[in-house]
């Protein structure tokens, strides 16, 4: 088998195996190459039809745990809100997926999240800060989604309650 594909094998093997997303650093290590190599890599798996899912804490094969259902969540709320936001969802046992804004030039617009702790959630924050970054819901004045995943529909609508009370408006 030639080189490329044994690598390609093994990061497959190793997503497979995560149970959370892995860093593209992580990966680069495991498989002895540099992390450009794991990018190209993994370019070329997703063309091939794997649903590889990229996020800033790392890569991950999207699809469902069992049990687990989806569902799209439209909300509203001032940028200084999402941190509440967030902990209230992960708090209640929600995953937040991704976060995707209706933008009038450029259509939908998605960035992929995968959040379901406050360490998640705190990563995620910090990174936003680091990099002196607008969220996309800064582009259409608080309005954006989240697809986000639940074991118990009265755990998201609880969530949704407790947003509602911090005036954060949330409804599926």
């Amino acid at each position: 088998m030639p080189e490329r594909q044994k690598r390609q094998a093994k990061i497959l093997e190793l997503l497979q195996n995560a149970h959370e997303p892995l860093r593209g650093e992580d990966l680069a290590a495991r498989c002895h190459v540099t992390r450009q190599v794991v990018v190209h890599e993994i370019a070329l798996i997703k063309a091939r039809g794997v649903p590889i899912v990229s996020t800033p804490r790392g890569y991950y094969l999207s699809g469902l745990p069992e049990g687990m259902e989806q569902t799209i969540l439209s909300v509203h709320h001032m940028p200084e809100q999402t941190e509440d936001e967030l902990y209230t969802l992960v708090d209640h046992g929600i995953v937040v997926e991704n976060v995707m804004i209706e933008h009038p030039i450029y259509g939908e617009l998605q960035g992929a999240l995968h959040l379901r702790s406050r360490q998640d959630v705190r990563d995620f924050m910090h990174e936003v800060s680091k990099a002196h970054g607008a969220l996309l819901s800064s582009l259409t004045q608080g309005d954006h989604l989240h697809t986000v995943s639940y074991r118990d529909l009265r755990q998201l609508d609880q969530a949704i309650a407790v947003l509602r009370t911090k005036h954060i408006d949330a409804r599926r």
